[in-house]
This record gives C-alpha cells, structure tokens and sequence, in this order.
C-alpha cells in the first residue's frame, strides 16, 4: 500500500495576452498586468513573479528546517532572489540565485537550514537539474 500525495492547495490563474497581457487568479487576490522584461510596460513579468514565489516557499521551508534543529528564524530573515532569463543556442532558459540573510544565526547553523531548506522547498524541488540555480548564505 503506497500512500499518495495528499493535495494542500491547488491555484488556478488564467492569463490572457502571455508576457503583454493580464493574469488573475480564480480567488481575485491576484490580479495582475504583464509586461516583457525591459520594457516600458507597467506590469510585472514571470521572471519576477518566479523569483517571489521562490523566496517566499524557500523561507517558510526554512522556518520549518529551523523549527525541527529547536530554532526560530529571526525576525529580520530575508532573501534576495535573482530570476535571469538568458537565451542561448538552444533558445531560452532560466538562471536563479537566492541570497539569503539570516541575521544572528551561527554561519554553519545557517547554511544547515539553508541546505535543508533546499532539499524541501518544492521550488527548489522543482527547478533541481532543470536550471542554473544557487542558494547561498549572504
């Protein structure tokens, strides 16, 4: 008897227009205007909504990691996330780096919860061997 994934949370978004058009998700909490990177559009672009999503995962699986060594992540826990979009020989592709910031926490305790954290993160998860991707202690 295996035991399947059990389904949290699925999020519906429809787009409209791809990199110039619209997204809004079926709850109405997102509802967003889309603009290709570098331009003079006034939305936002999948790049930076990827780069949030990321962070955001990544820091809850790291108050996780931390809870289960007996810790708290301090208050002021952030991470700053790079999203590259590069185009190459074989056409488009994605680079990522997180730089995270754990201030008052011992550099080898943190880059534990940061590996561990890495290991977990369903983003992480995800893009693992599919892109450039790098989480480093700031």
């Amino acid at each position: 008897m295996s035991d399947a994934p059990k389904t949290l949370y699925t999020a519906n978004v429809h787009v409209t227009g791809g990199r110039e058009g619209a997204a809004r998700s079926s709850d109405g909490r997102l509802d967003i205007h889309l603009s290709t990177p570098g331009t003079a559009g006034q939305g936002t672009n999948p790049e930076q909504l990827f780069a949030a999503g990321w962070s955001a995962c990544f820091e809850g699986a790291m108050a996780i990691a931390a809870k289960n060594r007996g810790l708290t992540l301090p208050q002021d826990a952030a991470i700053d996330a790079e999203v590259g979009l590069l185009y190459g020989e074989d056409g488009y592709s994605l680079a990522a780096r997180l730089n995270v910031s754990l201030p008052g926490v011992d550099p080898d305790v943190a880059r534990q919860i940061i590996e561990m954290a890495h290991r977990t993160c369903p983003y992480s998860k995800a893009i693992k061997g599919n892109i450039d991707a790098i989480v480093v202690l700031a």
